[in-house]
């Protein structure tokens, strides 16, 4: 089970002009944000450093948890593409610390190749 597997909905691709005013207190000089896909009031964004999952909580949404995953620290991750049946695809990261993966789902297939993209690029040097 995943740290967001109780989430309801899947995600799409967000605004980054939006995305980089959000974070810009979050993010060191020499970080820019690559792709950022929202997750309901959730979002998931890649920077050139890291992958930091923005987690709303309450029912205001007024306290918020920033996780910064370091692409060194993902050890292996897998895709699933989206079938007849089940229209999402799911990205599944496993980390250094973490017995369990992080599941993320996607409304697009695209999706998931763009950011298997960014992971690859900077876990694979």
């Amino acid at each position: 089970m995943g740290l967001l597997s109780g989430m309801l909905g899947s995600a799409s691709e967000a605004n980054l002009d939006k995305v980089e005013k959000q974070i810009a207190s979050i993010v060191i000089d020499d970080e820019s944000v690559e792709k950022a896909y929202q997750l309901v009031r959730d979002m998931i964004v890649l920077t050139n450093k890291r992958i930091i999952v923005i987690d709303k909580q309450g029912m205001t949404g007024r306290k918020t948890e920033y996780l910064s995953i370091p692409y060194r620290s993902i050890v292996r991750y897998s895709i699933e593409s989206a079938g007849h049946f089940d229209l999402d695809s799911d990205l599944k990261l496993w980390l250094s610390s973490t017995a369990e993966p992080l599941t993320f789902d996607f409304r697009k297939a695209e999706n998931v190749a763009d950011i298997i993209q960014v992971i690859t690029r900077h876990t694979c040097r």
